[in-house]
């Protein structure tokens, strides 16, 4: 009988471990239902802020998937779009546009052009949008107490139609993709040496930012680390004769790509000392440039023409004519139409991605490949056991 017992014991503990590892270190983890998605960045997540609050989008942006201009700084749709699809959401609404917003599955607060920390007042009369971190978490932070109060005045059900249910922010999922800006502007106004000094407060910004939605309930964090800034088609188009040592082996331009890996190294070190900070909110780290670079160094291979190709524009001997743009060069009017088939381009307009490369990166960051958790999308409410915190260093 107790050997029996005993027999029975030793097995009930054997499915009791395997249940344990499955929900803490395994990778059976239950999916996350995840209501809504806030969204925090710049132009490569902007689905319409900068075009409600700025300058209405042009043809040909949107081509692709909207056949119209969507906000969109490519022919289609980026990689939060695909996110959202992938959780079977709808599109995100820009925070500022105020016509047909649907904020019930959450909301956007990137707006082109945005950096982490703010700038001065001489960089907002340039074209720089006065939208950092710091006042996207604001927008947020009154967007969540506006909604909550009409939520709970409203009484009848048609009267909340669109507004988010105040129970599903702490639920949602809160996206950070920015620092692309923060590295250009310190390209042009700095030294390398001054920039990496700076990197540290950079940082220290948006981590403030994260702690203050923390504050408002957010618990679940998903943070792109910022790309290969050095392989823009932009700039390499502009490249003549450069110095040895002036490209890496892949041809990009080594000294932003090795400035945004060292911005990279310390934001993940925030990462972890956050996971330590505020114990209760689950962070993904993803290695947007890893992601990114993969696909540069091997656009042939993938389908892609070079990496300096550029579908929409007009950037040849130093002129530059912005997509859907019209300027005289050399007594030649030039327009900057888009290229017969963007699905064959990385790069849409010089600076932003394609739809087809979109589409491409965002298949690896969702399936988990360039997470630090190993984590797909789906499952980024868990958080990550200590155990692995220590593993990653």
């Amino acid at each position: 009988m107790d050997k029996h017992i005993r027999n029975i014991s030793f097995v009930i503990s054997i499915l009791v471990s395997i249940l344990v590892m499955s929900v803490n270190g395994g990778t059976h983890r239950l999916s996350c239902n995840f209501p809504a998605i806030y969204n925090f960045g710049d132009s490569n997540s902007d689905t319409g802020g900068s075009s409600a609050a700025f300058w209405p989008a042009n043809d040909p942006k949107g081509e692709t998937f909207f056949h119209r201009p969507a906000g969109r700084g490519s022919d289609g749709r980026l990689i939060i779009d695909f996110m959202a699809e992938h959780f079977g959401l709808p599109l995100l609404s820009p925070y500022l546009d105020s016509l047909g917003t649907n904020f019930r599955h959450g909301a956007n607060f990137a707006i082109g052009g945005s950096t982490i920390r703010r700038l001065n007042e001489s960089m907002f009369l340039n074209g720089v949008p006065p939208f950092p971190t710091e006042i996207q978490v604001v927008q947020f932070r009154n967007f969540k107490e506006r909604s909550t109060r009409l939520y709970k005045q409203a009484k009848r059900k048609s009267e909340r139609r669109g507004l988010p249910r105040p129970d599903d922010f702490t639920k949602s999922l809160f996206t950070f993709d920015t620092g692309q800006n923060d590295l250009a502007a310190g390209f042009r106004t700095m030294t390398n040496d001054q920039f990496v000094k700076e990197i540290p407060d950079i940082i220290n910004k948006l981590a403030d930012g994260i702690s203050n939605l923390y504050n408002e309930g957010a618990r679940a964090f998903w943070i792109h680390n910022t790309g290969p800034i050095g392989c823009l088609a932009v700039t390499l188009r502009g490249i003549h004769d450069p110095l040895p040592g002036y490209l890496d082996r892949h041809g990009c331009v080594k000294f932003q790509n090795d400035m945004a890996i060292e911005f990279n190294k310390q934001l993940k070190k925030k990462v972890m000392e956050l996971r330590k900070k505020l114990p209760l909110a689950a962070f993904t780290y993803i290695d947007m440039f890893a992601a990114k670079y993969k696909l540069i160094t091997d656009a042939q291979k993938e389908g892609f023409l070079d990496k300096a190709e550029i579908c929409c524009g007009y950037h040849e001997n130093n002129n530059h004519v912005w997509c859907g743009n019209d300027a005289i060069i050399n007594g030649t009017k030039i327009h900057a139409g888009s290229c017969k088939d963007p699905s064959n381009y990385i790069s849409w307009d010089g600076v932003h991605y394609t739809e087809a490369a979109n589409h491409w990166i965002a298949d690896y960051i969702i399936n988990g490949s360039f997470s630090d958790t190993k984590l797909p999308l789906s499952q980024a409410c868990h958080r990550l056991p200590l155990q692995s915190q220590v593993e990653l260093h």
